[in-house]
C-alpha cells in the first residue's frame, strides 16, 4: 500500500520578512520556555509507544553549543530529534507554521523560530548564530525540505554549512529511519523509528564563508549523515540496536580490561619496589 501523500509544498512565503521580527525576538530573548516541557512531555510517550521510536549514541551531543543536523522526512523529525537528549533544543521551521492561533505560540515559547521560505532570511542566521553563541543546541536539516520517499537528498543546502563554518561550533550528523512513513498514522499504520545520533565534529571557523565554502561544508555535513542512514537502512531497526548493545558492551569490557591492566602494572610496581627495599 502506498504511503499517505505529503500536501504539495509552498516554497515561497509571500507575507514580508518584518512579520516574523516578532518570532526572532522572542527567540532571541532566553531559552525555551514552559512549552517545551509541556510538549515535550506528551510527544515523547507518544513517540515511543505508538512508533516505537529509539536512540542510537545519543550521549555524542556535547554541551555547549552544537548543530544537530538531521535527514528530514516528516513533521514528527523535530521531536524525535530532541526526544532522547536531556537538553533543551532550538529548531528553524520553515515560516508558513507562524501564524495565529495556539500552534504559533506553543512554537514561539518552545524554543522553535522561523526561516522565512522563497527568500534569502538573514533574520534566521542572526538568530541560529545568538544562540550558538549563548551555548544552545540548534536543528537545521541540511536537505531543507522533507523527502517525501525516505532517501537522503544528493545534495545539501548551503545553509547549514554556513552556520557550521562561521559559529565554529560543533555539528552532530543525525540519521532518522522510518520517519518519512509516520504520516501513515491516518490509516492506523505506525512505522518504527529509530533516531542514531553520529560523532560530533568541527571545521575551522571562517568568519565571512564563500558561498562555495559553504556548500561543501554542508555537502561534507550530508554525506556522514547519509552514510549513518545507509547503515541503519542495511542492519535495519532491530539490528541496529542489537549492534549499538554490542558495541556498549565491548566498550564497557574494554575499559575493564584497561582497568585491570593498570591494577596489574601498579601491583608489579609495588612488588619491585618492595624487593628494592629489602635488597637495601
Amino acid at each position: 500500500m502506498p504511503d499517505v501523500e505529503i500536501k504539495p509544498q509552498v516554497y515561497t512565503d509571500p507575507r514580508p520578512a518584518e512579520y516574523f521580527d516578532q518570532f526572532h525576538r522572542r527567540a532571541r530573548q532566553g531559552p525555551a520556555g514552559w512549552t517545551y516541557e509541556l510538549t515535550r512531555s506528551v510527544v515523547v510517550p507518544y513517540s515511543l509507544l505508538a512508533f516505537r521510536a529509539r536512540a542510537i549514541d545519543s550521549y555524542n551531543v556535547p554541551n555547549g553549543s552544537v548543530i544537530l543536523s538531521p535527514n528530514h522526512g516528516s513533521f514528527m523529525d523535530h521531536f524525535f530529534a530532541g526526544a532522547f537528549i536531556r537538553r533543551r533544543v532550538r529548531f528553524m521551521a520553515k515560516s508558513q507554521l507562524f501564524g495565529r492561533g495556539i500552534a504559533t505560540y506553543i512554537f514561539t515559547h518552545g524554543g522553535v523560530f522561523p526561516v522565512r521560505r522563497g527568500h534569502h532570511d538573514e533574520e534566521a542566521f542572526i538568530t541560529a548564530f545568538e544562540l550558538l553563541d549563548r551555548g544552545e543546541a540548534v536543528v537545521m536539516y541540511p536537505e531543507g525540505g522533507r523527502s517525501r520517499t525516505g532517501d537522503i537528498a544528493p545534495a545539501a543546502r548551503p545553509g547549514v554549512g554556513r552556520l557550521a563554518l562561521e559559529s565554529g561550533a560543533p555539528v552532530v550528523p543525525v540519521a532518522i529511519l522510518g520517519s518519512h512513513q509516520v504520516r501513515n498514522w491516518k490509516r492506523l499504520h505506525f512505522p518504527r523509528v529509530t533516531v542514531q545520533f553520529g560523532s560530533p565534529f568541527r571545521f575551522e571557523r571562517i568568519e565571512q564563508s564563500t558561498r562555495e565554502q559553504q556548500q561543501e561544508a554542508a555537502d561534507h555535513i550530508l554525506d556522514r549523515v547519509r552514510e549513518l542512514h545507509a547503515q541503519l537502512r542495511l542492519l535495519g531497526h532491530r539490528g541496529a540496536l542489537a549492534a549499538a548493545r554490542d558495541r556498549r558492551r565491548h566498550d564497557r569490557r574494554s575499559e575493564e580490561d584497561r582497568y585491570l591492566e593498570a591494577e596489574r602494572e601498579d601491583e608489579a610496581e609495588r612488588e619491585d619496589e618492595a624487593e628494592r627495599e629489602d635488597e637495601g
